[in-house]
């Protein structure tokens, strides 16, 4: 099966297990960056890495600081291997941007809309540089 995302920000391909959370989220005091795990206990993933995943966010809770904490996660090696955003949030695209200017790898970013989530989630994705996701269909 085949879906095609938005690229907010180029990175390279990637395959990497989908971890669609089911709730928005915020970065800043969500997302512990020394761990990657979500921090939040009001959150319905917590507990649960997000380093090393095709993270699916149906939407962000703002803060000016979620760009460090993406920072921090990139700069750690405990980033996402992708973000999948049902919305451009610029806050959290400036973190990678940043990363990049300071010379760190950074993740795919992309656009895609939410009702694909639960679909995708669990699965491995196989990301492209021009937003393509491959997955396989579920078992019978």
């Amino acid at each position: 099966m085949m879906l095609q995302g938005d690229v907010l920000l180029d990175g390279p391909p990637v395959d990497a297990p989908a971890l669609a959370l089911t709730a928005p989220i915020s970065f800043w005091g969500g997302v512990n960056p020394n761990t990657s795990a979500i921090a939040d206990p009001r959150h319905p993933e917590y507990g649960l890495e997000i380093a090393g995943r095709a993270l699916l966010v149906p939407a962000t809770i703002g803060s000016s600081s979620a760009a460090a904490i993406l920072l921090e996660l990139v700069h750690g090696g405990r980033a996402p291997a992708a973000i999948v955003l049902h919305q451009p949030d610029a806050i959290l695209l400036l973190g990678l941007i940043v990363a990049r200017e300071m010379g760190h790898a950074t993740p795919i970013a992309l656009r895609l809309d939410a009702h694909h989530y639960a679909d995708l989630h669990g699965r491995t994705l196989s990301i492209a540089g021009d937003g393509g996701i491959d997955y396989l269909p579920p078992l019978i």
